[in-house]
Formats: structure tokens, C-alpha cells, sequence
């Protein structure tokens, strides 16, 4: 009789935890893991900057370029309905898209100018800092708008 009590609650609580995974192939896992991968990427560029990473002028343009890639992609994966899950995105997303679209845009823009300055040989740090401030900039003003934290 115990067993089949130790049992039941066993599959009950896998059951349940089996419900709180993301599918991977939804438009909430997909924007997440863009915005993971950006941030890892921006972290990277950022620390090259101020000191914490060893500022490397060919990592830096590829960073950069990719940051630009990756600041592309998350707004696809952004339905015209909110979605379910555990999304790190306000209502406001939804109920404010205009908005939501040109902060996306900013970003858009600042990442590409970012870009444009790497193409400078040999690469100034000095230089970098003004648009990689303003991709960060973007980043945060999309944040305290439409992210929960």
C-alpha cells in the first residue's frame, strides 16, 4: 500500500514538473535564447572595453557583427497575442507595439553602427565605446519599458 501511495505522488510531482517546461520550438523558448545569446555577446564586447576581458580587435568585430545578427532575429518570436510560459515580458509589449517596434528598431540601428565603426583598421577602443553605449542604452530603454526586471 505504501508503495502505490510513493508512487502515485512520484508521478504526480513528474507529471507537474513536466508541465512547467518551455517547448524549445516556441516563439517564447526561441526569443530567449536570442536574448541569452546577446547578452553573452554584449557582456563580452563590454568587458573588452572596460578592461575586465583582453580587449582582442578581431573578437571585438566579430562580436560585433554577431550582436548585429542577433539584434535582428527576437522580434519574429514575438506573436501579435501574448503568449503563454514564464515570459520576462510586460503586458505592454502587446498592448504597445509601435513603441515596442521602434525600440526594436533603435537597437537595430545602433548594433549596424556599431558595426560601421569596426570596420576602421586598426580598431580604436577609444571609438568603440560612444556606439557600443548606445546599443547598451537601447537595450535598457526596451528594458524598463517592457521587461518585468
Amino acid at each position: 500500500m505504501m508503495c502505490k501511495r510513493l508512487t502515485a505522488v512520484l508521478l504526480a510531482t513528474l507529471a507537474l514538473c513536466a508541465c512547467e517546461r518551455v517547448d524549445p520550438n516556441s516563439p517564447l523558448a526561441q526569443r530567449k535564447a536570442i536574448f541569452k545569446d546577446m547578452l553573452r555577446t554584449s557582456e563580452d564586447l563590454g568587458g573588452m572595453l572596460r578592461g575586465r576581458l583582453p580587449f582582442q580587435a578581431s573578437g571585438f568585430k566579430d562580436g560585433a557583427a554577431r550582436l548585429d545578427a542577433l539584434a535582428h532575429q527576437p522580434w519574429a518570436h514575438f506573436p501579435k497575442v501574448r503568449d503563454g510560459g514564464d515570459s520576462s515580458a510586460r503586458p505592454e509589449v502587446w498592448a504597445r507595439q509601435a513603441q515596442f517596434e521602434a525600440l526594436a528598431r533603435d537597437l537595430e540601428r545602433a548594433t549596424g553602427e556599431l558595426v560601421q565603426v569596426t570596420a576602421a583598421s586598426p580598431l580604436d577602443k577609444g571609438a568603440l565605446k560612444p556606439p557600443m553605449d548606445r546599443v547598451e542604452a537601447a537595450c535598457q530603454a526596451c528594458h524598463a519599458q517592457f521587461r518585468t526586471h
